[in-house]
């Protein structure tokens, strides 16, 4: 019994199958002319797509490039130091840390910024150029900031990594790829962010070894100098003006061709 219904069921969805594509023979021509307006209506002209695409893209790619191809390494490596210098662990919290670092990176990398939306954003909106014309006026004014703050060992050291074909194409530093810049770029970003960092630590470091001292001279060798030392390094933070230091150093210390 069980099989004949099975067999049964099998029937009845064969002869479905058929009817539906039979019915679906029938009107695929005007049911394709409805769904390629329905879509021309929604997607717009071939260069909206292409814009579409393009912005997708971009978005998808904007949180590596932020990191990969601006100062925001050194900027929020150098905040963190100087919270670990003064001995607050979550003040100012991670996220203000982030964000800080993150406006600071625009501001910084504003002339840049400025460039690439003028020479190659907005004429290919325009559909003045092709995509991979604005994609090389893209590249070329983030090129130039990395290898304006690229040190040239590391530049070199990773030219070194690349094959005897690769590195006999480079005659300028033009030719080099960019595979090769970011990551020297962001090496070099590191290096430079802990140097600051370590000249940010040195006067806290001395009011620590200071306090240590005095506690241990007055015999409270139980009480723990962090507890004595952080209001006296945040009072000297405060009366020489850290953040604007910081940001003056730092903002300073980048540079920005066309700035």
């Amino acid at each position: 019994m069980k099989k004949k219904k099975a067999i049964l069921f099998t029937v009845i969805l064969v002869l479905c199958i058929v009817i539906l594509s039979s019915c679906a023979a029938d009107t695929e021509g005007t049911a394709g002319e409805e769904e390629e307006g329905v879509l021309s209506e929604l997607i717009g002209s071939r260069s909206q797509s292409l814009q579409l695409v393009g912005l997708l893209t971009i978005l998808s790619l904007a949180p590596s490039i932020l990191i990969m191809m601006s100062g925001f390494v050194r900027i929020v490596i150098v905040f963190s130091f100087t919270r670990n210098a003064l001995g607050l662990q979550q003040m100012p919290p991670n996220q203000v840390i982030v964000v800080l670092a993150l406006f600071v990176t625009f501001f910084v990398m504003a002339p840049t910024y400025t460039q690439i939306m003028d020479n190659a954003i907005e004429p290919y909106i325009a559909e003045e150029i092709t995509f991979e014309e604005a994609q090389e006026a893209a590249e070329a004014p983030i090129r130039e900031f990395m290898l304006a703050n690229t040190r040239r060992a590391d530049l070199n050291m990773f030219i070194g990594f690349l094959g005897e074909e690769e590195v006999a194409e480079i005659e300028t530093l033009d030719d080099v790829p960019m595979t090769t810049v970011i990551p020297a770029f962001l090496t070099s970003e590191l290096k430079t962010a802990m140097v600051i960092g370590f000249f940010i630590y040195i006067p806290f470091i001395v009011i620590d070894m200071v306090v240590a001292s005095t506690l241990m001279a007055m015999g409270m060798m139980m009480l723990p100098p962090v507890t004595i030392s952080l209001p006296f390094k945040v009072l000297l933070f405060i009366l020489i003006d850290g953040w604007s230091l910081t940001m003056q150093t730092l903002i300073s210390g980048f540079n920005v061709p066309g700035g």
